[in-house]
This record gives C-alpha cells, structure tokens and sequence, in this order.
C-alpha cells in the first residue's frame, strides 16, 4: 500500500512548468538584449568561454531536484503491515438522486451540491460506522460500497454530478433495491438514507421497501426543493447560466418537491422524514438517531502501519544540487566534443 502523507505539497508541482516558461522567456530576452549590445558576429569574441549546453544542464539538475524534494515534502510512506482491525459501528447506504430536476436552485447554491455538502460533513463525524453511496436516476449504480476508509468516500463523493448517471428520472425503487442486496451478511443495525426531491419517481416503491423492513433495514428520508415548484436552470460548458429548461412546447418546466412519497417510504420504513433547507443540517439529526442503534463488532482490514520513504527523493536532490554548484557556465573540452558530434557547435558558440 503506497500514500503521500502530505498530499496538499503535491500542488507545488505547477511550479515545474511555469519555471520551464520562465526559463525559456529569460534566455529569449537575453539573446534580444545581446543583439542591441553587440552585432552577432561578435557574441563569440565577448562570450568566448560561455556554454550554453552547460547552462541548460545545470537548469535541468535545479528543475530537477526541486521535482525530487516537492515529493519529499509529500512524504511518501508504504504500508508495512496488514492486519485485521476489529470495529463497532452501523452499516449505512445514502442513496443521492442526481437526475437533471436536482440542479433546481431553491436550495443554494443547488439542491445536489447541497447534499453533498452535507452527506461530505456526515462522512466527517463517522467514528467506525460504515457508509456507501448509490447514485441514482433513470438507472442506479454504487458510487463507492460500505466502507471505513472515510478519505476515500469523500473522494468519490466529490465526483459526483449530473452526468453520472446518463439515464433520466427517478429510479428511487432500483436505489433501495440495490442498497439492500449491497448490505453485506454483517450483524450490524443497518439504515438507508434517502435524498430526493421524489419528482417523477419510478418503479415498485412499495415491494422495495417492504424488502428493506423485511431485512431489518430503517429508511430515512430527506426531502430537497420547493413544494411550489421552480424552473430547471440550463449552463452552457463554460459554467454561464443561458436559461431554462423548457419542454416541447416552449414552456417553462418547474419541478416540484413530492413530500408525499417521501413521508410514505420513511413511514413504512420505520424511519423519519425531513425537508431539507439552507439553514438545517438535516443529515446531522439522522445521524443523531442513528447512534441509538446497536452498535455490532465486524473485522475491517487495515493497512495500519507506514513507514516514511521521502528521503528516496530527498538524498538525489540534495546530491544533484551539489553536483549542480560544481558545474560552471564556463566550456569545457566534453561539451565541445559533444557538441561536435551531435552538431550544435553553432550553439555552442
């Protein structure tokens, strides 16, 4: 198992290329200024003992161990040992709705975001417990199985948007359905989570979540969007808003939070309803609901030891800089003989 300890110094990388751009501009309006000081003909006569071979080389060995120590401040490790890591916890599904009607904006800055801000700050708080994620619209799929591995979770839950799904509507049947067969045979207390604005629902709602109750499965609901109805908003590629979405005819097209489809699935469910808004963190008093469930020991493997590995990249980049200060601008016989083979004596010179 291999991971960077520090992740976050991995951006430094962009530095890589905007040096190389820096480097090219400085030897392009060095050779401008070169040209109004002196006529060409006279750059070997003032610069007789400057290698421009041997200049690109030192660049390259500083480019070089710059690369080498930003993934030594990443601190790479490897996992050393594998064991088996018994926990106590709850199995829990979140089934998140991602069809077109989620983009309505009654709930800032949009009713999927605003899930996922949410269902992002319940991976947080999780002390054990185990969590997957089916997304679903005209057809529902596992975005990520139970799991531990909270850093992961939010990785894949960041993913998530509008085009995950291709097929349109609301398969909210399929998603319960598919949770269930995901749980695994583990004595756990097991819950499914529900996000939805319920529009345009598919599919035998009622069998699947009788088939839920029937494996001890509590399903919770959370209702996101306005009971009024508000229009669709549409974005070019480039993020700008060009309207709305319109049907056939030319009109606009409202959606519309379906509470009553909700209430009934929490109902038989045995869990609760809520409707969310901009204000409440709906998914935090499930959360509190859920500790009172009981809580069951199951094994979780783990890489549970690291061992540091930076210095794999820091020992050749302290050594390239040394070698680098031992290098002058000044020509040397190989780099002339180098260059005659290889043509560039013009270069050179």
């Amino acid at each position: 198992m291999f991971r960077f300890a520090n992740p976050e110094y991995l951006i430094a990388l962009w530095l890589i290329p905007v040096l190389i751009l820096l480097y090219f501009l400085f030897n392009r309006n060095r050779k401008k200024l070169l040209q109004k000081f002196a006529d060409k003909h006279l750059h070997k006569t003032i610069m007789y003992s400057y290698s421009s071979i041997k200049a690109k080389v030192k660049f390259g060995l500083i480019l070089t161990a710059i690369t080498l120590l930003i993934f030594a401040l990443a601190n790479p490790q490897v996992g050393t040992k594998m064991q088996e890591v018994k926990q106590t916890g709850i199995d829990v599904y979140i089934l998140l709705d991602v069809s077109k009607s989620m983009q309505a904006e009654d709930i800032k800055p949009n009713r999927l975001e605003r899930a996922k801000y949410q269902i992002s700050n319940l991976i947080q708080k999780l002390r054990g417990d185990r969590i997957g994620l089916v997304i679903f619209s005209g057809q529902a799929y596992i975005q990520f199985p139970l799991t531990t591995d909270y850093s992961a979770a939010n990785l894949f839950l960041s993913a998530v948007d509008f085009n995950s799904v291709p097929q349109q509507g609301t398969a909210i049947a399929s998603a319960i359905n598919l949770a269930v067969q995901s749980f695994d045979s583990a004595a756990t207390d097991k819950a499914i989570i529900l996000i939805s604005d319920g529009e345009d629902h598919e599919g035998d709602i009622n069998q699947a979540v009788e088939n839920a109750v029937d494996h001890g499965i509590k399903i919770y609901t959370i209702g996101l969007g306005s009971p009024n109805g508000v229009p669709i908003p549409v974005y070019d590629n480039r993020g700008n808003k060009i309207g709305f979405k319109q049907d056939n005819n030319g009109q606009t097209v409202l959606t519309k939070l379906d509470e009553s489809i909700l209430k009934e699935i929490a109902e038989k469910g045995g869990g609760k309803y809520y409707q969310g808004n901009n204000y409440e963190d709906y998914l935090d008093k499930i959360y509190t609901d859920l500790s009172k469930l009981k809580q069951a020991e199951f094994g979780v493997k783990k890489v549970t030891d690291y061992e540091d590995r930076f210095y794999y990249f820091l020992t050749p980049a302290i050594l390239l800089l040394i070698l680098e200060l031992f290098i002058t601008d000044k020509k040397s016989p190989f780099f002339t003989r180098l260059n005659k083979k290889l043509g560039l004596e013009a270069e050179e010179k």
